[in-house]
């Protein structure tokens, strides 16, 4: 990488944050919101064509793409970051190599994942849940999805190197165009050629591969660096620290992947003793946790967005415009928490209906579910966007920590606790309970590494 390319993000240490955070996260979020809705517009229009039983089959296999988003991520985030540092520190060997192990480690994941999925699919479904009623519904959802993994992985990981390279706007592109592809057809394919879930399945899978094509044409020309063979060529140290990098984001997935995994087999044990039986459970918690990851994919997404301007100045040593940067994010997450908090407590009816009309005791659960479940997801923005500040200035140990703290550590055990003592309306009280905890050991490590930047602020100045 010539200077002059590493003088062509110079402007990150310059501009105001306020813009550069709205230039860098809109398109971040649009890019995370319309991969959140692929899992949603697939719920809205099986629920409203196959009904709750659809929606609880999706519900089922909704953790395994999740577990490719982790690992997608994984690689993706993690080269995103490495390439943020080494460009803040005119590191030109590194922006090509790790860019180039992570696009190889993001082709073998995603093969591998899917002859694994294949080999075990019936293993699957049962470990995240699937009940008798639901059962055939979920294995024909999932062995159409699996052929699209590969491209899912691909393109989901690598859009993050996209945006660290300084296309936002390309990122936000090669997503939503798989994304409104998969809106047009999921209709035709449900609704005129009567394919059910297999259909939507096949929507679904088609726009991953058309993301995938747009996301491999970038790399023709990136920004920031070139490839060569020696971009390719896999090393252990640097696929090591892009694992690092990447790991508070692969956590953040891959719990919810282990919060849906309890939760669903919770809701088999204890929701045939329940007036609402296991399958409405089983739907509505599927339908809430993936309205969940709308308000999510805002939270991450102006985080994410953050993550170069961050990861830039932190490389150079402008360690005042990093946590400026933090406090920007923070404001702008404590707002979609608001908002998200008023609809869930206020409308959580019209959310609903948008899945379906079903009897009083499936709208009766769903809307308890929102107002509680959802209650504190102001505090979980909070924490979800903190934990990937942390990330992006290098700091593994810390996001690692808040990334399990909230999902892994305080809501399981709350859900498996909760709901063997009250059942499956006791359960739902774990998230709020987790959210405080989570929000107050949060408070605490930003607290601490505030501290440290202040210190190496005033050592750089002397």
């Amino acid at each position: 990488m010539t200077e002059t390319k590493r003088d062509a993000n110079a402007y990150l240490a310059s501009e105001p944050i306020g813009r550069l955070l709205l230039k860098f996260s809109v398109p971040c979020v649009l890019s995370m919101l319309v991969s959140a809705l692929y899992n949603i517009v697939d719920q809205i229009f099986i629920g409203q064509s196959v009904g709750y039983l659809g929606n609880a089959a999706t519900n089922v296999v909704y953790p395994f793409t999740v577990a490719a988003l982790a690992l997608a991520l994984l690689v993706g985030d993690g080269s995103a970051a490495k390439l943020s540092l080494s460009l803040g520190s005119g590191d030109k060997e590194t922006s090509h190599k790790c860019i180039g192990n992570g696009i190889l480690a993001t082709v073998i994941i995603g093969l591998l994942l899917t002859v694994t999925g294949f080999l075990f699919t019936d293993q699957i479904l049962r470990l995240f849940g699937v009940t008798e009623a639901s059962y055939p519904y979920a294995r024909e959802y999932m062995e159409v999805i699996l052929l699209g993994i590969p491209f899912y992985i691909f393109a989901s990981g690598m859009n993050a190197a996209i945006r660290a390279d300084g296309s936002p706007a390309y990122s936000m592109f090669s997503t939503v165009i798989g994304a409104v592809l998969n809106l047009i057809l999921d209709p035709v394919a449900i609704f005129v050629f009567h394919m059910g879930v297999r259909g939507a399945a096949i929507a679904t899978v088609i726009g991953q591969v058309v993301s995938c094509f747009v996301t491999i044409l970038y790399f023709r020309k990136p920004k920031s660096f070139r490839f060569s063979k020696a971009s390719f060529l896999p090393a252990g140290r640097l696929l090591g620290q892009i694992g690092q990098l990447g790991i508070s984001s692969f956590i953040t997935q891959i719990a919810i992947v282990i919060v849906m995994s309890v939760s669903n087999n919770m809701i088999g044990l204890k929701g045939p003793q329940s007036i609402y039986g296991a399958d409405i459970p089983l739907s509505v918690v599927g339908i809430v946790m993936k309205v969940f990851g709308i308000v999510i994919a805002f939270s991450v997404g102006i985080a994410v967005g953050g993550q170069p301007i961050a990861g830039y100045n932190y490389g150079a040593g402008n360690f005042k415009r990093v946590f400026d940067t933090y406090r920007h994010i923070i404001a702008a997450n404590a707002v979609i928490g608001i908002i998200a908090t008023l609809l869930f407590e206020f409308c959580p009816q019209v959310i609903v209906s948008l899945f379906g009309s079903e009897s009083g005791l499936y709208n009766e659960y769903a809307n308890m579910c929102f107002r509680i479940f959802l209650g504190g997801i102001l505090l979980c923005c909070v924490q979800k966007a903190s934990s990937i500040f942390l990330q992006s200035i290098g700091k593994p140990v810390k996001a690692t920590v808040l990334s399990l703290s909230r999902d892994v550590v305080f809501l399981v055990p709350g859900v498996i606790l909760l709901s063997m003592a009250f059942g499956v309306t006791g359960m739902l009280w774990a998230a709020p309970i987790a959210d405080v905890l989570s929000l107050i050991l949060t408070i605490i490590l930003v607290s601490h590494e505030y501290k440290c930047l202040k210190r190496m602020e005033v050592r750089t100045h002397e």
